[in-house]
């Protein structure tokens, strides 16, 4: 019988003992656990703060909107489409004033026209009345191209059923003495279409946009001043 009161006690107070251990046990795996998830909140909430900050910081920006920099593409978004890239060019007067003497003037036109690869018309030309005439030049062959080509020189009228096929120019200057130093340039085109019908070729004078006069008077400057028209 004491030895039956004797082991009760000492029973109870073993399972006590493995209780309180086992809490133990218990309560460190857990303060374990739950120490390693703060410390990964703690990480994961910061990236997403920095992250949150960052896309904060790029939507302040309304739709459309580049900044203080908006003088590039449409309105406000920054896109270029090559504004500003394409320079219209400047229309040289015709006549146009040259600082140079006429005999120096008339030598510089023919060797323009031999550069562009036109034959001084020396039948046509008065020199010693300040008048050059070229030969007329083809500048364009081929029903395929002649159009085109063609209506950048000249305004064609009905030009889809009139077929073209070649283009020419003749190119005629004229050098006005204003004083000793100082001359008048006058540059005219006359504008020739070629078609190919049923009753054989026929070449049809057309009205000049003024695009021969241009080329060539530009080029004239450049020659005598050593530098194209509007560059220092």
């Amino acid at each position: 019988m004491w030895l039956i009161l004797d082991l009760a006690p000492s029973e109870q107070r073993f399972s006590s003992e493995d209780g309180f251990m086992r809490f133990q046990i218990c309560f460190l795996v857990l303060f374990v656990i739950a120490t390693t998830g703060i410390s990964a909140f703690g990480q994961g909430k910061g990236v997403d703060s920095q992250n949150q900050r960052i896309s904060d910081t790029g939507n302040n920006r309304g739709a459309a909107n580049n900044g203080t920099k908006q003088d590039v593409g449409t309105t406000g978004s920054g896109i270029n489409f090559g504004k500003d890239k394409t320079h219209t060019a400047t229309v040289l007067p015709n006549p146009y004033r040259l600082t140079a003497r006429r005999d120096a003037l008339l030598k510089a036109v023919a060797e323009v026209m031999r550069d562009r690869k036109l034959i001084v018309d020396d039948a046509a030309s008065k020199p010693s009345e300040g008048i050059i005439v070229s030969q007329p030049y083809t500048f364009i062959k081929g029903a395929v191209v002649a159009q085109s080509e063609l209506s950048r020189f000249a305004n064609i009228e009905n030009a889809d059923a009139r077929g073209w096929t070649r283009g020419r120019y003749t190119i005629t200057v004229e050098v006005q003495a204003i004083d000793g130093t100082n001359s008048n340039v006058s540059v005219n085109a006359k504008l020739e279409g070629r078609t190919d019908g049923p009753t054989g070729a026929e070449w049809i004078t057309l009205r000049s946009t003024g695009t021969a006069e241009q080329e060539f008077l530009s080029a004239l400057i450049e020659n005598i001043t050593g530098a194209a028209p509007g560059k220092p």
